[in-house]
């Protein structure tokens, strides 16, 4: 790769791009100039698409690029640095300088991606990151004859903690005044770029580090073909066992808080439909999914920090064989574990598996991972059928329920995985690697960051998408509107209003199809408004409770639990019921974003189509199965 002509740099604003390896602490440094909040990761394959902030202080525009090993990549993502550096990405052109950032405790390696950058002509400064690592590995390396052997600026960070960024910042204020580097004479083949590596890394000191024996240690363990699975199961067993005992408390309180509004805002503002809007709709819509803030909060604190820690890679090796099995490889395991906070940047990390038969089954049967939408769904049934006793020591029943929903999404994904590569996507698997980082425990500041920044979507989801839905469902809960029916007490017309609504009448045009299942017209109305978004289901219940049974605000839970069909006089929720819904939510492909998503990363709505028919037909069989067995059995 050759750097475009002159004429093509310095128009527009100045722009530095930023390269490097994956694991090397870019996206950290990063977030630390321009002040952004990108997702970081101590796993290859977080960054997959370009990431453009501006430098604190500064005019200067930064562009975070994919992680990638060298600049003639074989991944998509890793093919967008190669574009974007030669200026042959539509949109884009060339970069004015360049930030590469390699890892001192892996310079032999990342020399190799910092050399390729070099021969691109363009002024460059060379970032080392994990200086601190090397000197708690008894190594010193010696940055100014670093800098004169490779003939650009090289400064010596650690991103994370701020060591080394102000000068940093004052190079990057002016780019046009970096050196552009001196020719290098071309390596003839690999074997001599990495003497020229060896040679390098000899004389500025990078070869005299002790050997990293915490990380060995940890590894006999994490990386046994048993010892590895056995700690995998119990760090999600701990995961999921904590979302219902350390949640309670907070969930509790948000819940009477809602109530609280619900009562006083009945109290303060005149009667009328803007009122019950306002109580019925938005408050007990928005108010129902908000609660489970304290359990997305919990799920995310220990996703990013298994990802910060290095513990995702070690996974992806222990169950590359069992990947293997079904068609796919332990790189594709990233990506379908990023799912379990969401499908959408879950099937975009999928562009780091280099084989495009995998690539797309990976995306095909990411919506089976377990999204965080599911989690409101999956506890308030849980929390209002299944009995919170403990079944073995400190195991509750509750917890044991939602972590054999989650390994039955990924039993799913994976049988669905082996299905597709035997049938529509025959291959052979490709070769798996992937670098193991060394373990490295994250700052809380950058934890809370990253959780903070996961938790601030998810409510911007509830601002947005849950609380458009909430104020549509209210409007189509209530309109029209029969004529009283003076022979009816206020709950039986209450009941017949919802039922006359629009809603209503769509939820009783397709109750034939879902009875077989156990659900009723109301679930049906909470299917159809899931498909915007999973959690919209309780706001849709809460909504159709709201204005139906109870006569106040009560949590959904209670009215859940005690809804009679008064037409059967029977209860509308069982735990069959309860046990088919969740089913049906495990395989069910109910969100636009996460179909629209999947139509732009294999570049048809064919496969969408397909994936949308077969996990409804799926999640149809299955609820069936589930209702009339549990009915046999409980």
């Amino acid at each position: 790769m050759t750097a475009a002509p002159a004429a093509v740099l310095g128009s527009g604003p100045t722009r530095v791009a930023l390269v490097g390896s994956p694991n090397t602490g870019k996206t950290t440094l990063f977030n630390a100039l321009t002040g952004s909040s990108a997702r970081v990761g101590n796993y290859p394959g977080v960054t997959v698409e370009r990431r453009e902030g501006q430098l604190l202080g500064s005019e200067v525009r930064i562009l975070d690029l994919p992680g990638t090993y060298a600049l003639h990549g074989e991944t998509p993502d890793e093919q967008i640095v190669t574009r974007i550096l030669s200026g042959t990405l539509e949109g884009e052109r060339v970069p004015d300088a360049l930030l590469v950032v390699a890892d001192a405790t892996t310079l032999r390696r990342g020399l190799g991606l910092v050399r390729e950058a070099l021969d691109l002509g363009l002024p460059t400064i060379v970032v080392v990151t994990m200086i601190d690592e090397v000197k708690a590995r008894g190594g010193k390396l010696d940055i100014m004859k670093l800098s004169r052997l490779l003939g650009v600026h090289v400064l010596g960070v650690v991103g994370h903690r701020g060591v080394g960024l102000e000068p940093l910042r004052g190079f990057l204020r002016d780019p046009a005044s970096w050196p552009r580097p001196r020719a290098l004479p071309r390596a003839a083949d690999a074997e001599a770029r990495f003497a020229w590596a060896d040679q390098i890394c000899r004389e500025v000191g990078a070869d005299r580090l002790e050997p990293d024996t915490r990380t060995d240690w940890i590894d006999r363990v994490l990386l046994h073909p048993v010892a590895g699975i056995a700690v995998f199961a119990a760090v999600m067993i701990l995961l999921f066992q904590s979302i219902f005992a350390w949640a309670v408390p907070a969930m509790d309180a948000i819940d009477a808080t809602f109530g609280e509004l619900g009562v006083v805002s009945r109290a303060v503002l005149p009667a009328g439909w803007i009122t019950d809007l306002w109580a019925d709709g938005i408050l007990a819509g928005v108010g129902s999914v908000l609660i489970f803030l304290p359990q997305i909060l919990i799920l995310f604190t220990f996703l990013h920090l298994l990802q910060d820690v290095g513990y995702m890679s070690r996974a992806a090796f222990v169950v590359d064989r069992v990947m293997g099995w079904v068609g796919l490889q332990g790189r594709s395991f990233v990506p379908l574990l990023s799912c379990y906070a969401c499908a959408v940047p879950g099937m975009m990390a999928a562009r780091t598996v280099a084989s495009p038969r995998e690539r797309l089954a990976t995306i095909l049967v990411s919506p089976f991972m377990t999204c965080s939408a599911r989690l409101p769904v999956y506890t308030l049934l849980i929390a209002a059928f299944v009995p919170a006793e403990r079944v073995l020591g400190p195991l509750g029943l509750q917890g044991l329920v939602m972590l054999g929903l989650y390994l039955l999404g990924a039993a799913t994904a994976f049988g669905s995985a082996a299905l597709l590569n035997r049938t529509l996507l025959r291959g052979t698997v490709s070769v798996f690697y992937m670098e193991l980082p060394p373990y490295r425990m994250p700052t809380w500041r950058l934890l809370l960051r990253q959780v903070w920044g996961s938790a601030r979507a998810f409510l911007k989801r509830a601002g947005t998408i849950i609380l458009a839905a909430s104020v549509i469902l209210w409007m189509l809960l209530n309109f029209p509107t029969p004529e009283p029916n003076p022979a009816f007490s206020p709950a039986e017309q209450t009941r017949a209003n919802v039922e006359a609504s629009f809603a209503g009448r769509l939820g009783h045009a397709i109750e034939p199809a879902i009875a077989p299942l156990g659900f009723d017209w109301k679930i049906g109305v909470g299917l159809i408004a899931s498909l915007a978004a999973r959690e919209v289901i309780v706001a849709t219940l809460a909504q159709i409770y709201a204005s139906g049974e109870a006569d106040d605000y009560t949590s959904l839970r209670q009215a859940l639990v005690s809804d009679v069909d008064p037409r059967t006089g029977k209860h509308v929720f069982s735990l069959a019921t309860a046990l088919s819904l969740l089913v049906f939510f495990v395989f069910a492909l109910q969100c636009t974003s996460t179909i629209v998503v999947m139509a732009r990363e294999t570049g048809s709505w064919r496969w969408p189509a397909l994936a949308f028919g077969y996990m409804l037909a799926l999640a149809w069989i299955g609820s069936f199965l589930t209702y009339h067995a549990a009915r046999a059995l409980l």
